[in-house]
């Protein structure tokens, strides 16, 4: 029987990559998005290709009780995960007192409490057994404070702190939690969080593709590390913070976030 791999927001970019490569490495897949027809898709082309199962769950994670019910849904039909990917997310550009508090809130529930909801009951279960993985993806945003995306960049904050106490307390246990704290990544979200095409922060040279994003986080997941910070210019930019003066930081971050 393979190992089961459970991964959120797996329809594109660096879920997607996530998914695919843990695929390859045989194991079993059960797909969360909202997109059901791309996970369709991915579902039959990497079961033909790859020889595993794949299980496609139709959930929007900004729903509150949403990750409860899905958690359900995927145990009625597997065991507990071996891995699980807390990677669904999303973001948007603008100053703050000009969003939606709909919008925001939506933020809040997906990129914290749902990440938080699904580490938990997974989490409870792998360390009854005795063993499993986890990986929460955050961003370096987490590092800084993000003007024009002031919820985002705390809610990046809240994924890398809650992730590294975790992972301290499962010390021993045989579970380990790993952050992912990507830069800059070729992937669909500058236009979903409504980005210029043209934005500085996506169009710098150094901006990396997705599938080295996955790859090097996969790599950090099953070496067991807390916090994998991928490409040296994210790590030297890293820091760099620590050596400059907070507000230079943030009035920097605002520059790169201006259209």
């Amino acid at each position: 029987m393979n190992p089961v791999a459970l991964v959120t927001g797996a329809s594109s970019g660096i879920g997607l990559h996530v998914a695919e490569g843990l695929a390859k490495r045989g194991y079993d897949l059960v797909l969360v998005g909202r997109n059901e027809p791309e996970l369709t898709t991915l579902q039959a082309a990497w079961t033909a290709t790859y020889g595993v199962r794949v299980q496609v769950v139709a959930s929007d994670l900004a729903e509150a009780g949403a990750a409860e019910r899905m958690y359900a849904a995927v145990r009625a039909e597997n065991p507990v995960p071996d891995v699980l990917v807390n990677n669904a997310a999303f973001g948007e550009v603008g100053p703050f007192h000009a969003a939606d508090p709909a919008q925001f809130e939506r933020m809040m529930q997906l990129n914290m409490s749902a990440l938080t909801r699904l580490t938990h009951l997974a989490l409870v279960e792998m360390r009854a057994r005795g063993s499993g993985r986890i990986m929460n993806v955050a961003s370096c945003a987490a590092f800084n404070a993000g003007p024009l995306m002031a919820v985002y960049f705390a809610t990046k904050a809240y994924v890398l702190h809650f992730s590294e106490a975790v992972a301290h307390e499962c010390a021993g246990s045989g579970v380990t939690v790993t952050v992912l704290c990507p830069g800059a990544t070729k992937t669909n979200f500058h236009i979903t969080a409504g980005f210029h095409p043209k934005s500085k922060l996506f169009n710098f040279p150094y901006a990396a593709s997705a599938a080295s994003v996955a790859t090097y986080g996969l790599r950090a997941l099953f070496a067991g590390r807390r916090i994998a910070v991928p490409g040296l210019s994210n790590r030297l930019s890293l820091f760099a913070i620590r050596l400059l003066p907070r507000r230079m930081v943030t009035a920097t971050t605002h520059w790169a976030l201006r259209q």
